[in-house]
């Protein structure tokens, strides 16, 4: 019974907070959170993984009074992260990729904190 309650808060629980940045002049933190996957019984491991993601997971981000929660994306390359409104994504950590969907898309400029 413990191992059943240990294995769901495991795979439940957020992980550590991944990094802080600072977008349009406003700090800006991203948590990613393991969503539900069931990763046994798949010949070959879990398809689809990327850079320790897997399906299902996401991330939280949290900025200018926003909690936002946006799942990963299947598209190809480093995991992105999308509701159909924002986007998120960080393939190079000097400048992760921040957007909004407004009719256009919106981009914010976002840089690491010192």
């Amino acid at each position: 019974m413990l191992s059943v309650i240990l294995l769901t808060l495991v795979w439940f629980w957020p992980l550590p907070v991944a990094a802080d940045w600072r977008c349009d002049g406003d700090p800006l933190s991203v948590e990613t959170v393991a969503g539900a996957v069931d990763p046994t019984g798949l010949p070959g491991g879990i398809p689809n993984t990327s850079a320790g993601t897997l399906p299902g997971d996401g991330v939280l981000i949290r900025w200018r009074g926003l909690t936002l929660q946006l799942p990963r994306t299947t598209n190809a390359g480093p995991p992105s992260y999308t509701d159909g409104r924002w986007w998120w994504r960080v393939e190079d950590p000097l400048r992760p990729e921040f957007l909004q969907r407004r009719g256009s898309i919106v981009a914010y400029d976002c840089e690491p904190l010192a």
